[in-house]
């Protein structure tokens, strides 16, 4: 499996980056420094995405295999419209998490051209186990997020160093709450939502995990959203 080097959780940094996928700069990435409803209310809308950072921890990694193990048989279908690919290289959550919360609204405008309308072109018709293949293989890709990797406001770290924390998104897609994780094999659902309900909807389930292990305190909440 190929290694890529860590993107930070960085606003700054992670907007850059979508720029240069092809994403147009009336969209960019947010913090969202709290939970409760008046921090929420702040975030610009419309929010098209939640993006959650949290550590890989024994006790999530545990509640993925058991989630994976629970859903594996059960058939579920999802929209044709859902965009989900998996994770089949080493580091590259951040830029899966920011492909999952671009590729699931579509009134989100994407150049022509552009790395990421390529990617999408290309792997739109296929199963996310090919587009996660068709990722891993896509120097273009490589080269953006690892030059984004590299601006961090820290000094970026060894690519075989470890790596404890992981990006997943939250979206909206035909009146349901989506969680999108490449390491997990199906798109999660989490019941009804709104465009206008769901940043509240996907901080109720970062709550369930952060209640896995309460001994956790490192976690980080991003929205995509509007340029203000």
């Amino acid at each position: 499996m190929n290694v890529w080097l860590p993107l930070e959780s960085n606003p700054e940094v992670l907007s850059n980056y979508l720029v240069k996928l092809g994403v147009s700069p009336l969209w960019n990435i947010v913090d969202i420094y709290g939970m409760d409803d008046e921090v929420l209310d702040m975030v610009p809308k419309p929010a098209k995405s939640l993006i959650f950072l949290y550590p890989c921890s024994k006790a999530y990694e545990d509640l993925r295999a058991k989630e994976d193990e629970e859903l594996k048989d059960q058939n579920i279908e999802h929209p044709k419209s859902l965009f989900f690919t998996r994770q089949y290289v080493h580091n590259a959550c951040g830029t899966i998490a920011l492909i999952h919360a671009v590729l699931n609204n579509p009134d989100i405008e994407i150049e022509e051209g552009s790395v990421l309308k390529n990617y999408f072109n290309e792997v739109k018709d296929l199963s996310p186990k090919e587009r996660g293949e068709l990722l891993n293989k896509c120097t273009e890709f490589k080269k953006t997020h690892e030059e984004n990797a590299l601006q961090g406001q820290t000094a970026a770290p060894d690519i075989n160093d470890a790596v404890y924390h992981h990006f997943i998104a939250f979206v909206h897609v035909d009146g349901k709450l989506y969680e999108l994780d490449g390491r997990k094999n199906f798109p999660i659902e989490h019941g009804s939502t709104t465009p206008e309900t769901l940043l509240k909807d996907s901080v109720k389930v970062c709550k369930k995990y952060i209640e896995v292990d309460p001994s956790e305190v490192r976690f980080t909440l991003l929205g995509l959203a509007p340029t203000q």
